[in-house]
């Protein structure tokens, strides 16, 4: 899993079928503070994420595990909005 922070949205008119419907939002990963450490991509939404949320995601494989992603041709998931998170005792993001 990585944790990554969405930083806009995409709109595909032409795609795979299993994919209509299905809402895609471009990310950019994080460190455990929340600050960018990569680069953007594009991830399908299971939980209904917005701009500026802290996700997890998942990759490879295990992104077509969730009942929404399953066997279709996806590379990343959102699959949970992060409300804190703490490091070495000391909570270094809540969501406001």
């Amino acid at each position: 899993m990585l944790i990554a922070k969405v930083i806009g949205t995409t709109v595909s008119t032409i795609k795979d079928e299993k994919l209509t419907g299905r809402k895609l939002l471009i990310l950019r990963q994080t460190d455990e503070t929340g600050a960018p450490s990569g680069k953007p991509y594009v991830a399908v939404d299971t939980v209904d994420a917005g701009i500026g949320d802290l996700v997890l995601t998942a990759a490879g494989s295990s992104a077509r595990q969730t009942d929404i992603t399953k066997d279709t041709p996806v590379d990343s998931v959102i699959m949970s909005i992060i409300d804190s998170l703490e490091v070495d005792g000391k909570v270094v993001f809540r969501k406001s």
